[in-house]
């Protein structure tokens, strides 16, 4: 794609990135094929070529975004499919991060959206208050019916349980059971741990159980990407550099083998801390070597060992690929393989490539097309007919868990009950997953004496 701008434009390197991407396009289209909004709108606009074009005109002129740019920026899930898709190699994901950030800056937008962001941004990133709001939504929920649409949909998202705070979130070491072969980090996140605590949970016992010491670090929290895909640059990056810091110090302390992720949502954006502080002379090499150790949880497991499976298996689970754990970090094939190695009868949704309309804050945000999303989602995979649902994104778990009546749970819950861990909370009762002899539910938080 021919590009027009000045030196004195090229001047900031981060516009210098964004033309450097915007010239690798060259128009071919490939994308409008994979892109779920595309699919659904048939708007040029409304796909991630048309977006670029947007994007070249805001940037290359230097001018405000419009209301009408907003809006086709705004419907991007950054499901990054386009990224998958694109034989040119367009690196749409920095390009429409880039976009956010001039929107965020130059862009005023009415009262209500402006507050529903700013309460998103300030409440998700911290897990007390996160909790706190979702107690008080449990309470206004009755009336969500003569609230506003993006209210209801924040409501209607919202647990009718909020689960106590876990013991393994705290800052600490976990040992390993047995002779230790590896030593890792673990990221405990901001919503993951208010609305299934049970993930990490099950993370640090089937790491500790595969002979890896598991750390806590103390100072690290929520990965950043939430308020970064918002074009919120300032809590995005505070957040991000208190997790450099924390992992840094345990980096040059006894070391760290791996920084293991459970939330692929989070794992895209650690994994692109490196990019993001590649300006920084303080923070460039600590930010790169970072983002070299970040490894989902199933890309760990596949490098490193399941546990020996214990229990019998065999039931049919739909595995739905996260955009951020497929799209984003091009990890495929190893939770399919792990979940097969536990016997597991893993069928791959339909159309797996389209995103289920999560997308961090998008089904907040934009709750109509993310319904559309979900329950085309839900349709595949009910077409499945699957005993249990995995997947490896907080968000798409709660997004989906929305639309259907079979259980929704993170891959890590069922690898670690396979390998000798309490039955996931959404299996209780499922007769497929209590064989002869029974197979019990956790009866508390955290069990350490499940990792032996």
């Amino acid at each position: 794609m021919k590009t027009d701008f000045s030196l004195a434009q090229l001047a900031d390197p981060a516009l210098k990135d964004a033309e450097a991407i915007l010239r690798s396009c060259v128009h071919c289209g490939f994308c409008t094929a994979t892109c779920p909004t595309y699919t659904l709108l048939g708007d040029e606009l409304d796909s991630p070529r048309g977006r670029i074009y947007l994007i070249k005109d805001m940037l290359e002129n230097d001018r405000p975004a419009t209301p009408e740019v907003v809006r086709h920026i705004d419907r991007c899930l950054s499901c990054l499919s386009c990224m998958t898709t694109c034989p040119s190699g367009v690196h749409y994901m920095h390009l429409v991060d880039h976009a956010r950030v001039h929107v965020e800056k130059t862009h005023s937008r009415p009262l209500p959206d402006r507050l529903q962001r700013w309460m998103l941004s300030a409440l998700l990133p911290r897990p007390g208050l996160f909790r706190l709001a979702l107690i008080a939504a449990r309470l206004v929920k009755p009336a969500s019916g003569w609230l506003p649409a993006r209210l209801k949909a924040m409501l209607d998202l919202a647990p009718r349980r909020v689960p106590l705070p876990s013991p393994i979130d705290r800052p600490q070491v976990v040992p390993a059971a047995g002779p230790r072969r590896k030593r890792v980090a673990i990221l405990s996140g901001c919503a993951q741990p208010v609305l299934a605590p049970s993930v990490n949970e099950a993370t640090v016992r089937l790491l500790a159980r595969a002979g890896v010491e598991v750390v806590v670090a103390a100072g690290a929290g929520c990965c950043g990407a939430l308020t970064h895909h918002m074009g919120k640059t300032d809590p995005a990056h505070r957040s991000a550099l208190a997790n450099i810091a924390a992992w840094t110090r345990e980096i040059e302390g006894d070391g760290l083998d791996a920084i293991v992720i459970n939330a692929s949502g989070c794992g895209t954006t650690v994994k692109d801390y490196g990019h993001m502080f590649r300006h920084d002379p303080d923070w460039a090499d600590k930010a790169a070597r970072v983002s070299a150790l970040a490894r989902d949880i199933t890309e760990f497991l596949d490098e490193h060992g399941l546990p020996a499976v214990s229990r019998p298996t065999g039931q049919v689970i739909a595995y739905h690929a996260a955009c951020s754990l497929q799209h984003g970090q091009k990890v495929k094939a190893p939770p399919v393989a792990l979940l097969s190695k536990a016997g597991f009868l893993v069928r791959g949704v339909p159309e797996a490539h389209l995103c289920c309309g999560s997308a961090g804050t998008y089904n907040l945000l934009q709750p109509e097309l993310a319904t559309q999303l979900r329950d085309r989602k839900v349709r595949n995979i009910e077409s499945l007919r699957p005993d249990a649902v995995a997947a490896g994104n907080i968000g798409c778990i709660t997004q989906i868990a929305s639309g259907t009546g079979v259980p929704v749970v993170h891959t890590v819950e069922l690898l670690d009950w396979a390998t000798g861990g309490p039955l996931p909370v959404p299996l209780a009762g499922q007769a497929a997953f209590v064989p002869a002899g029974g197979g019990g539910v956790a009866k508390a938080p955290f069990l350490l004496t499940d990792v032996g």
